[in-house]
């Protein structure tokens, strides 16, 4: 389960609202080692809003994405893009020097079998770097006291960070926190609750869109109350946060 089944829809608003963050292109980098050399793979890198930056360090950027509208606009950008599902890279065993897999993880039916994807076409001394939501990275979240159903899905899709430890064997963990709007996702939107009341900002993330589709009268209901809570001056606020996973292939 994933928390949307097609992002087709949202490539282009992906492209035009989704750019690269600095809160995540810190810690990337740091995971990544601070050296470039050779092919990463950016997997389940969609429209390649993060590839971008990463070719300007020097890596040789290859996008992956189940997605071809995705892809189309990753490509448009004379990036790399190679129709693929991250469970089952199109790839040989210790084909690129690093992966990475950004924010992308909980759209994953199998998020083991995507971290065991991408360990097994590093070379040895490759490395991994995960930025994902673990379960304790949401717990605190403000959202689901607005919108419950959520939790019916978010919880599912975001495994404990124990698991996702145990899953890449070594690694590394730093938190992630927000302090930008580069990228518009759930976590940057928590520490800005006004701008939630806003569509245009609401519906670039995969959460309210679901929430859109599938439960519009409870949509409504936590918007109307988020309102009132903004307009008393008493609105919820918390600085998201992520794990930003860093895990070194054994020569």
């Amino acid at each position: 389960m994933s928390v949307l089944p097609d992002y087709s829809g949202q490539a282009e608003r992906y492209d035009r609202t989704r750019a690269a963050s600095p809160s995540v292109l810190d810690p990337l980098r740091a995971a990544l080692g601070g050296t470039p050399g050779g092919t990463l793979l950016d997997v389940g890198g969609g429209t390649g809003n993060y590839a971008v930056p990463m070719r300007a360090d020097g890596w040789d950027v290859v996008v992956v994405d189940r997605s071809a509208a995705m892809l189309a606009r990753a490509a448009a950008k004379n990036l790399t893009a190679v129709r693929g599902d991250a469970l089952h890279l199109p790839f040989a065993g210790g084909a690129v020097a690093a992966a990475m897999l950004v924010a992308m993880l909980h759209h994953c039916g199998d998020p083991q079998r995507a971290l065991s994807e991408a360990m097994r076409v590093v070379r040895p001394g490759g490395r991994v770097a995960v930025m994902a939501w673990a379960r304790e990275d949401i717990a605190e979240s403000w959202t689901a006291s607005y919108w419950p159903s959520s939790r019916a899905w978010m919880i599912p899709t975001h495994p404990p960070l124990a698991d996702l430890l145990a899953w890449l064997p070594g690694a590394t963990r730093t938190e992630v926190r927000w302090t930008d709007l580069c990228d518009g996702t759930l976590a940057a939107l928590e520490s800005h609750p006004e701008l939630v009341l806003d569509p245009a900002w609401r519906l670039q993330t995969s959460f309210f869109e679901r929430m859109h589709r599938d439960h519009p009268a409870e949509l409504e209901s936590g918007l109307a109350r988020l309102a009132a809570d903004v307009a008393a001056g008493t609105p919820p606020r918390r600085q998201g946060r992520a794990s930003m996973l860093a895990w070194v292939k054994p020569l």
